[in-house]
């Protein structure tokens, strides 16, 4: 239920961002529980964003968990407390104004086992991410687990996940066990995917030999700053360049972290085949620079210019909310979007929901 709109200072401070702010607000929701929470003391909850006096639904396509069950399965502890779902993760989306999760699982822990193994931690997790999202439809949706380096099984889990589960898509890595996302052998897995129609999302595992060589070493956390970026670089560039693109035109596929460098100079990649076509010998049916305006790219580049950077690059209709949570790197993922000036109402819609929703299916 809706209540009173925020409070004026709230809305001065919005008036203050250039473009078009005009009917954006704040409302407050729950209020059948509103004497209950004040005898709690909670922390100050985020309030629902309204646009135009229509709820705008926030949805944030990249979140993180674990199943504890699975990681024992390969003798692994859970190291992160907030990745296991529980109340406290609705209490936190609540304070940072996200309506849905799509909740996925990094496969950096059995990437390398054997397949039995593999395909039993899979199966175990897909089936508890869908018993969660079951028990809390209206606050979660789920990205289903894979074995990409065996891509046959890889095609089957995803096809169990999607139509068995009711899982809305899967997340990969930017690579597998060194084998590029454009390698042929996992044309079985892109298949299936163009197949289903659902959403890919590839969430890179670090850049293993750039770290291997030292030179991520010291002050900055460059092993993450630096590597994920350039392994989501790499990644698109091979899924361009070797034709993946062309020859499964159905995909849907959407990068973290932005897309890494990939879209503040994709036109270098242009210049090369251009210039340099013995450099590029596999033909494309347009400049490598256009295919990025078919993928999808989450919201994660902390800064205004580079919002309005990517929208300029890829267009608002590619770019959904992302957080990482609940990796510490954004609590204001939401303002972000709603603040960076010369952004129209429709852009800041579907940035925050509109575009997830679709791709996600999640009725709005």
């Amino acid at each position: 239920m809706l209540g009173e709109t925020m409070t004026t200072s709230r809305r001065e401070l919005l008036g203050q961002v250039a473009g078009a702010m005009a009917g954006i607000a704040f409302t407050s929701c729950g209020l059948g529980h509103a004497a209950h929470a004040q005898a709690q003391a909670p922390q100050p909850r985020r309030q629902p964003l309204v646009i135009n006096g229509k709820r705008a639904r926030t949805i944030d396509i990249h979140a993180h968990c674990h199943i504890p069950e699975a990681l024992a399965l390969m003798g692994a502890k859970q190291n992160t407390p907030a990745l296991v779902i529980t109340q406290d993760r609705i209490k936190v989306m609540d304070e940072q104004g996200i309506d849905v999760e799509a909740l996925s699982i990094n496969p950096n822990f059995w990437d390398q086992a054997e397949r039995d193994q593999a395909a039993a931690v899979v199966k175990l997790q897909n089936e508890k991410l869908a018993e969660i999202c079951a028990k809390t439809p209206d606050r979660f949706v789920g990205l289903a687990s894979v074995s990409l380096a065996y891509p046959d099984l890889a095609a089957e889990q995803l096809d169990t996940a999607i139509k068995k589960l009711g899982l809305r898509g899967a997340l990969v890595g930017g690579s597998v066990n060194g084998t590029e996302l454009a390698d042929p052998k996992l044309h079985p897995f892109w298949a299936k995917a163009e197949e289903l129609g659902i959403v890919i999302f590839i969430h890179p595992q670090g850049s293993t030999e750039l770290e291997k060589s030292g030179r991520l070493k010291g002050s900055g956390g460059l092993y993450n700053t630096i590597g994920n970026p350039v392994e989501t670089s790499i990644a698109l560039s091979h899924l361009i360049l070797e034709g993946t693109l062309d020859r499964f035109p159905g995909l849907k596929i959407c990068a973290a972290h932005a897309g890494g460098y990939l879209p503040s100079y994709s036109g270098r990649m242009d210049a090369m085949c251009a210039n340099r076509p013995d450099q590029c010998p596999v033909a494309l049916k347009k400049k490598p620079s256009e295919y990025l305006k078919q993928l999808y790219f989450d919201s994660m580049v902390f800064t205004a210019e580079g919002l309005r950077h990517l929208v300029a690059e890829v267009g608002a209709s590619q770019i959904v909310l992302g957080t990482d949570y609940p990796f510490p790197w954004t609590k204001t993922a939401v303002d972000h979007i709603v603040e960076t000036p010369g952004l129209s109402e429709a852009d800041r819609i579907a940035m925050l929901g509109g575009n997830a929703a679709k791709l996600l299916k999640i009725n709005t």
